[in-house]
């Protein structure tokens, strides 16, 4: 994502827009709160305040430039709009959150809504689950 991005959406290039942009497009995370967003630019000395990352995260998804989750705490998490659509799998111990895509899913899907007399347009798909990895670094221990 870059400038040319912004203003084919819309949206100027500001500073904040642009810093902002760059932590959604440098985190090796892909979901970010607003509040991790912040965080990140209170780290890097920026002066931009929270209640300007709301808006332009706002801006932002209304530009179709990210996209919104509410996962099992919540709290509202954005990632960057790449095209690609993936469903989402969320480990109920650490919060970890795995993307995946499934055709077989998809089709599945694809065929209820068909059977249901619903024209697809959109989805998401989120599930919840517990890590049975016995070696996962994230699973605390007990």
């Amino acid at each position: 994502m870059e400038r040319s991005d912004l203003r084919r959406a819309g949206l100027k290039a500001t500073v904040p827009r642009m810093r902002i942009l760059d932590i959604l497009a440098g985190s090796t995370d892909r979901h970010l709160s607003a509040e991790d967003i912040y965080r990140r630019l209170i780290d890097q000395h920026e002066d931009i305040g929270l209640a300007t990352v709301y808006r332009v995260l706002t801006q932002f998804e209304a530009a179709g430039l990210v996209t919104r989750q509410h996962f099992e705490d919540g709290m509202a998490v954005f990632e960057l709009n790449q095209g690609e659509h993936h469903d989402h799998i969320v480990c109920l111990d650490c919060g970890r959150v795995e993307e995946f895509m499934d055709a077989s899913i998809e089709e599945r899907q694809r065929g209820v809504a068909e059977r249901l007399g619903f024209e697809l347009k959109d989805h998401s798909l989120t599930m919840y689950g517990h890590c049975i990895r016995k070696n996962c670094p994230r699973r605390e221990q007990r």
